[in-house]
């Protein structure tokens, strides 16, 4: 089955009661028992809801996955397979993270006793170095929040497989409908599905979607005992947005690559970071493990100032200063003091985070429009 057509079918059925075609949203709490222990697959609404297991089902097979895992948040979702460490566990992943998962790991899961090792993932070779008798993950993002960087996932899912770790992907730039990681040996893929999934800004949530059975116990388990569930209406709301995503996709693909290649010439603009460009680091990567090169830009601007920055970012008239990406409208943020402010300033520059940067989340609109509110906004 093709990718349009598994978005708009895949783990759902009519509805055996009525007939009706879109799953219904089953708002309860607990389900009633024949006997003690005896029940149809549904006990308690934080273990199992129907709405939510649709959704599973459906995100698992867009990532051709066998088992599939929604959570309240990306961070929820993260939170889970962070929680399949121990003290003493090391973990390696890349320099260019979101904020939020650096958060995470420095804020929280350092202080139970494990180790992170923040790094250049776009040569896999790094990462051998790093490893010990310890080292028990690799959390990689491709491409990157907000660099663009492109990781080889191949070339990771190998070392990975060598040294016995367990190797996942936050997969929420590209979107299952790009990029499939499982394909090139992940073991688990997270997604935001607030951001492409959903589409619409009006959910957040995150999943994981996994083959092995194992895995798929052990953070069934982490999900039911710490409860970070999403509800059954914000699953109805996925539900309802994947059945466009590859509709979607291809028009923030086209999008993107027309703002990028405007901006690249533009005269107030120093550097553009696009995957689509044949300069861009491992654009060569990129043409192998992804569809497209997506809708999310960064950009540097000429006049560095902090001042300028600020105006830049305030003076759009059809994208909006906001946090998050992914869906149908066009956002701008500024990562120094949005979504990466939780990195030291150091590390944010050392990657190249500076506060020249902004983010863009190019979204559906008509081109037209997109590119007349950049000409107004830059000046």
């Amino acid at each position: 089955m093709k990718f349009g057509t598994k978005a708009i079918h895949a783990g759902q059925e009519p509805d055996p009661t009525t007939g009706a075609i879109m799953t219904p949203i089953y708002q309860t709490t607990t389900y009633v028992q024949e006997s003690p222990g005896k029940h149809k697959g549904f006990a308690y609404a934080r273990g199992k809801n129907p709405t939510r297991v649709a959704l599973e089902k459906c995100l698992a097979e867009l990532e051709n996955a066998k088992y599939g895992l929604c959570f309240s948040s990306g961070m929820g979702a993260t939170d889970a397979v962070a929680k399949l460490l121990r003290p003493g566990d090391e973990v390696i992943t890349g320099d260019d993270l979101y904020g939020g998962t650096y958060r995470m790991f420095t804020k929280v899961f350092a202080n139970y006793g494990i180790k992170f090792h923040f790094i250049d993932l776009k040569d896999p070779a790094a990462i051998k170095k790093h490893i010990n008798s310890n080292t028990k993950l690799l959390w990689v993002e491709t491409p990157t929040n907000p660099m663009m960087q492109v990781i080889d996932l191949t070339a990771c899912s190998r070392i990975a497989k060598e040294h016995k770790l367990i190797f996942a992907v936050d997969n929420t730039f590209a979107s299952p409908y790009l990029q499939n990681p499982l394909a090139h040996g992940a073991d688990i893929v997270m997604h935001s599905v607030t951001k492409y999934l959903g589409g619409h800004s009006d959910v957040v949530m995150g999943a994981l979607c996994m083959n092995d059975e194992k895995l798929y116990e052990q953070l069934s388990f982490i999900l039911n005992s710490c409860g970070a569930n999403p509800g059954p209406m914000d699953s109805f709301l996925v539900l309802r947005g994947i059945k466009t995503l590859h509709v979607r996709m291809d028009r923030h693909c086209s999008n993107g690559r027309k703002v990028a290649e405007y901006l690249k010439t533009h005269p107030k603009i120093a550097k553009v970071y696009w995957p689509g460009f044949p300069e861009h680091p491992n654009h060569e990567i990129a043409k192998k493990q992804m569809r497209d090169f997506g809708g999310m830009i960064s950009i540097a601007l000429k006049d560095a100032s902090l001042e300028n920055t600020f105006k830049v970012a305030s003076s759009f008239k059809v994208f909006s200063l906001a946090e998050s990406l992914g869906g149908v409208e066009s956002l701008v943020n500024h990562p120094a003091t949005m979504t990466h402010a939780s990195i030291p300033k150091s590390e944010r520059e050392r990657v190249g985070v500076v506060d020249s940067l902004l983010r863009l989340s190019v979204g559906i609109e008509d081109i037209d429009d997109l590119i007349a509110d950049l000409k107004q906004a830059l000046g």
